[in-house]
């Protein structure tokens, strides 16, 4: 069978996709492109905004109209949330954001036999958590370690607790044997993953924590480098910073969950954490990191949030000088708590507040582009392009530098320049 598969949404989602694809090649099934003829597609869709829910309709429908003979699967978060709206469109295999053995069994026998298969469960009666295979395919230098699912946060505006349930960890020996797995196949760098990796443990009931994970994991893979995902500011203690710190192998790029730099837009987001402690996190990371990477995500817009409120937020990033802001006008996901409050804003507001922190955002990372010029970095390399080889650093930025045959190869590399977003350099050694 051959099969096309179109991925939606977080580093979670495509680390289930990439096992969805391990497992089906190792079944012998061809794994192939949206422009080839295929027997089979699937869409692995995301539910973390109403707009994202459109984009999984709209692929869905698209890939229909494309290959009307082909077997259409769907799984994810919006078919879990949604799965109406998802049968109404016509697919054949039916699942939600877990199950992903049986998911695969369901469409080869929909391939085999001509069956159709819907299955959709409760997501907060989860409490396993379900084990794949971690790693990338084809010629992918990163591989991706899913250590977590699952978050009982709650937060006002997100939907994810009710598509993915309370939190899962993966048992701590699981992990050790899959990061050996990773070391084996000969990758230089694996990002550790979640849907909130800050909660790693709460379930276990034996005292491991996130540091002990990561620990773990260098200790298995050693030599590699680990890139964290995203983390809630809470479990940036001393005690972790300094372990990670400790470990030398952790990339200093620190992607933080901030949201909002209003404490009275964090209360009505339903944040556990408030602009005072958000901070001393930062304060924290460039203690043991020094000159590290520290990235968050913004909503703008969020109901009820003045302008005042507003200019305490512009106020809150250049404070904590941000290397980089993913921004984002705050969208209405049905079925939360947020999208019933009063005072939303209009969208024309939500864009126009959107726009300058942007700007403002787009000062901070070329500064701290800039302060690379005459300074080394470790730069994994992933592709080449007329003898001119790209990569990232430790810290997550893109560099370009004269050299062929560089793949998967880390090498340092003096900076020169800035070119546009990247950076570029010479290879030293």
């Amino acid at each position: 069978m051959k099969i096309y598969i179109h991925t939606l949404g977080c580093k979670v989602n495509q680390y289930e996709s990439q096992a969805i694809e391990a497992i089906l090649k190792s079944k012998g099934h061809e794994l192939c492109s949206k422009d080839d003829d295929f027997d089979a597609f699937i869409v692995n869709t995301c539910a973390v905004t109403a707009e994202s829910g459109r984009k999984s309709r709209q692929i869905i429908r698209q890939l229909k109209a494309s290959h009307p003979d082909a077997i259409c699967a769907v799984c994810g978060c919006y078919s879990q949330i949604s799965p109406q709206d998802v049968e109404d469109i016509g697919a054949d295999v039916l699942f939600g954001s877990g199950d992903r053995l049986s998911f695969i069994q369901a469409l080869i026998s929909a391939y085999e036999k001509k069956t159709t298969a819907v299955s959709i469960d409760e997501p907060l009666k989860r409490r396993v958590f379900e084990v794949l295979p971690a790693g990338n395919i084809g010629t992918r230098t990163r591989a991706t370690l899913k250590i977590e699912d699952g978050c009982s946060n709650f937060c006002s505006y997100c939907i994810i607790p009710y598509a993915r349930g309370p939190v899962r960890s993966l048992p701590l020996e699981e992990i050790k044997s899959q990061a050996e797995s990773l070391y084996a196949g000969g990758y230089k760098e694996i990002i550790i993953t979640g849907i909130e990796i800050a909660s790693y443990g709460k379930d276990l009931k034996d005292g491991e924590t996130l540091s002990g994970a990561i620990s773990a994991i260098a200790q298995a893979a050693p030599g590699v480098r680990l890139h964290l995902g995203s983390l809630e500011v809470r479990c940036i203690t001393e005690e972790l910073v300094s372990t990670l710190a400790s470990l030398g192998t952790v990339c200093p790029h620190f992607h933080l969950s901030l949201q909002s730099g209003c404490d009275e837009t964090l209360r009505r987001m339903n944040r556990k954490y408030g602009t005072d402690r958000f901070y001393e996190a930062t304060v924290l990371l460039r203690k043991y990191f020094p000159d590290c990477s520290i990235t968050a995500d913004l909503i703008t817009g969020f109901p009820g949030e003045t302008q005042e409120e507003f200019e305490k937020t512009l106020e809150f990033i250049q404070k904590c000088r941000f290397s980089y802001i993913h921004v984002f006008p705050y969208s209405v996901r049905p079925g939360t708590v947020a999208a019933k409050m009063d005072g939303q804003v209009p969208n024309s507001v939500k864009h126009e507040r959107a726009k300058t922190v942007s700007e403002i955002c787009e000062k901070m990372h070329r500064q701290y582009l800039e302060m690379w010029v005459d300074k080394t970095l470790s730069v994994l390399f992933e592709t080449e392009s007329d003898g001119i080889s790209l990569g990232h650093s430790e810290n997550y930025l893109p560099v370009a530098a004269e050299g062929k045959g560089l793949h998967n190869i880390v090498k340092t590399v003096k900076i020169t320049g800035v070119d546009g977003d990247r950076l570029t350099g010479l290879i030293l050694n």
